[in-house]
């Protein structure tokens, strides 16, 4: 694998035979020029973006209320803080908005579901599904430092959990051990997928090239990307508030963001492949939801 280096571009020339798009420099300048162009995109589509999110806080309101219903209430920050490992996968309806509207093509809600007909969404399938076992894992793992800090009694009310987490040694322990852990799970999951899934939709690359494309961002752009981290965070634990109903707001802006990002970050495809053709088959309501998934078929 041969490597140079020009100008504010690094070129990795072959990838198991297969030439590897350039990685350019960006500046946390360039992060707010993405959070702009992502605010834009949803300020053009806002029903469809609001449309695809709105599970994000029915979810959410959910996991909230199981955890308080079980007494179980250590894991509601770790469920809400892992809305970060989940979130490339879940927006990947969005990548698909802001990719058609970039080439002046229609973009509507249902054209969100025509990332499905993409060839590599097999691809997008098995990376969100190793997002899915990182989120189990650092849930686990919250669980185990928490029972390791104050044993396996169970929390009791609200009131009486943050006095105990907030005030006491362990308390503060538990804040900075978990923290600190969580940091770790999230950075895994930044470098893994940081511009994976635009670029699988973009270029139907396999999960391997996708991977080592955004490890390589990051690795260009260590401090940009690290500030990229902490804004998506900032950003969640405000969406989060009240009841994770601001996550229909968040969600698609940091969606439509990472496309733009993706964009900052890549060069351009030369030869850019093409989405299969929608069928011209008359479909009938009776064929929903099957009808949705035709565009996969070959003729």
């Amino acid at each position: 694998m041969a490597l140079s280096t020009t100008g504010n571009a690094t070129d990795l020339v072959r990838i198991d035979n297969v030439a590897a798009p350039r990685i350019y420099s960006i500046t946390p300048s360039d992060l707010g020029d993405a959070l702009r162009l992502g605010w834009e995109d949803f300020k053009a589509i806002p029903s469809h973006a609001i449309m695809l999110c709105l599970i994000y806080p029915v979810i959410g309101i959910v996991l909230a209320r199981t955890v308080l219903g079980y007494s179980i209430l250590p894991l509601l920050f770790p469920l809400a803080a892992g809305f970060a490992l989940l979130g490339p996968f879940a927006a990947i309806g969005l990548y698909e908005l802001s990719r058609r509207r970039e080439t002046g093509e229609d973009a509507s809600a249902w054209h969100a579901l025509d990332v499905t007909r993409s060839p590599s969404f097999g691809a997008m399938l098995a990376l969100g599904l190793a997002l899915l076992v990182l989120f189990l894992t650092w849930i686990a793992t919250a669980q185990a430092i928490y029972v390791s800090t104050f044993g396996n009694a169970p929390a009791a009310e609200i009131p009486s959990f943050l006095s105990q987490v907030l005030t006491t040694s362990q308390g503060w322990q538990l804040i900075v051990v978990g923290c600190g852990t969580g940091l770790m799970f999230a950075l895994v999951a930044l470098c893994v997928s940081a511009v994976s899934f635009p670029l699988m939709l973009d270029r139907h690359a396999s999960v391997m090239d996708a991977v080592t494309t955004s490890l390589r961002v990051v690795a260009r752009n260590p401090v940009t990307m690290a500030m990229w981290g902490f804004i998506v965070a900032a950003l969640l634990v405000l969406g989060s508030l009240p009841f994770f109903l601001g996550l229909a707001v968040v969600i698609p802006l940091l969606g439509h963001a990472t496309w733009h990002l993706y964009r900052m970050t890549v060069e351009r495809n030369p030869n850019p492949p093409l989405m299969p053709e929608r069928s011209a088959t008359k479909r009938y309501a009776a064929d929903f939801p099957v009808s949705l998934f035709q565009g996969r078929r070959r003729d």
